[in-house]
């Protein structure tokens, strides 16, 4: 795989896209099937593929609201 990846346009950065194959390769590890036909086994790689060919799908979360706890308390 080249170090220069098109991402798609859903990706809105490289972050978000390592993020979500991150998460995709734990999906296979732990067994799912491949969505793609992948030349590696790794899961990492087939992982990256998929995302790379839209075959996972994903939304992004809103932010949890940060909740301060005044000292002294």
């Amino acid at each position: 795989m080249s170090s220069h990846l098109i991402l798609p346009r859903e990706v809105d950065s490289k972050f978000r896209f390592i993020t979500v194959a991150s998460l995709r390769a734990k999906q296979l590890q732990a067994g799912a099937k491949p969505r793609v036909d992948a030349r590696s086994r790794k899961p990492t790689r087939v992982a990256m593929q998929e995302v790379l060919a839209n075959a996972v799908s994903w939304e992004l979360g809103e932010e949890k609201p940060r909740i301060e706890i005044p000292e002294g308390e």
